[in-house]
């Protein structure tokens, strides 16, 4: 495992606000303000076509403006929707966020969920994450065909838009195509955060290629670590910068012991279940395990799904989140206004703003030298 101080970046933490059967929004409000008040780096809302639920992206576009710093992260599934009003939707959200959106990437293969649209079979998971990738790939393309400067917003002239700075993104891929430009301008971060769980196997080359934040399901230190080597040399390997590429181990906790020692099993680290690895104890164990795994250099960070939601959530941030703050583990407040800044994520240079750019300076070299 990999344990040099050097490759160890700031803890990363984020935590799941599901809700079921709750469809008013304070109570969601109330829990994304609890974990901004232990500074998490954001809060993720989770979202399927196989329940009955509010809309995910709707949630968090409407709390919003009642929270300040804490990104908001809703999952959002790509199969049966089309990607030119998804990347509008989380550009939105983005824009009313002030800059903290990101989503969590997922896909729709059953026969049951196809038929509530009616437009197609259910599919292999391999081909919808494809997709899927598609779909990340394009919303990027399509945040991009707006010039951060292409409002003019000049009243006098009657001019919105500087025409010479929207762009085709004329994309064709193997699943749709869109010729664009966005209706909704450049989002606040350039790009919203993209984040994958990548525990299933078609889902790792998704991630890899695409995803900012990629969640591994890992019972031990041991296999987080090699679940990141691997999602890192894979990042590698498409021409990415694997280090800009954060892995949370995600993890189911119960916290309802209070500040009791964790259960027999869960002391050395979590224990496998149905729902994914699942620790069971006292804040002050989880936190001693979080700072563990972090520094041997195993994760980023971590994205805790409480199994009871209002009790956990408040033990988790003024328990374990606090504690963590105490040893100088974990910031106690954020240090920038995005959720890209939280996670130490640079804001993406406009591809065509740059291609404009450099297109220019070709033609001003070709013209060095020329006879007037």
């Amino acid at each position: 495992m990999s344990t040099a101080p050097t490759g160890r970046g700031p803890l990363h933490l984020s935590a799941a606000i599901d809700l079921p059967d709750v469809y008013d929004a304070p109570p969601y409000a109330e829990l994304a303000l609890l974990a901004e008040h232990g500074a998490l780096d954001f809060v993720t809302l989770g979202d399927s076509f196989a329940r009955a639920g509010l809309d995910a992206l709707g949630v968090a576009a409407r709390i919003a403006p009642g929270t300040g710093r804490i990104g908001l992260v809703p999952t959002v599934t790509t199969t049966h929707t089309e990607p030119f009003h998804v990347q509008a939707a989380l550009a939105t959200l983005d824009w009313v966020s002030r800059g903290r959106a990101g989503w969590a990437v997922d896909v729709s293969a059953t026969e049951a969920e196809a038929k509530l649209f009616g437009r197609r079979h259910a599919a292999p998971r391999e081909e919808l994450w494809h997709e899927a990738g598609e779909v990340a790939d394009v919303a990027r393309r399509l945040w991009d065909s707006w010039e951060d400067d292409a409002e003019i917003r000049d009243a006098p002239t009657g001019r919105f838009i500087d025409r010479d700075k929207l762009h085709y993104v004329d994309f064709a891929g193997r699943f749709f195509s869109v010729r664009g430009p966005s209706i909704v301008p450049r989002p606040p971060q350039g790009h919203p955060v993209v984040v994958v769980d990548a525990t299933a196997p078609q889902a790792r080359e998704t991630a890899a290629r695409y995803a900012d934040v990629v969640l591994v399901r890992a019972a031990s230190a041991e296999r987080a670590d090699a679940a990141r080597a691997e999602l890192r040399g894979l990042a590698a390997r498409f021409g990415r910068d694997p280090r800009t590429l954060r892995v949370l181990a995600a993890l189911v906790v119960d916290l309802g012991g209070g500040e009791c020692a964790a259960e027999p099993g869960h002391g050395g680290g979590p224990l496998p279940t149905a729902e994914g690895p699942s620790y069971r104890g006292g804040p002050v164990d989880l936190a001693d395990l979080i700072a563990d795994w972090h520094r041997a250099g195993a994760v980023d960070g971590f994205h805790l799904t409480p199994v009871e939601p209002r009790r956990d959530l408040e033990r988790l941030v003024n328990g374990t989140v606090a504690l963590l703050q105490h040893r100088g583990l974990f910031r106690t407040f954020y240090p920038g206004s995005t959720l890209r800044e939280h996670l130490g994520l640079a804001r993406p240079a406009n591809r065509y703003a740059a291609l404009v750019e450099e297109t220019s300076l070709v033609e001003e070299t070709s013209l060095v030298g020329e006879p007037s």
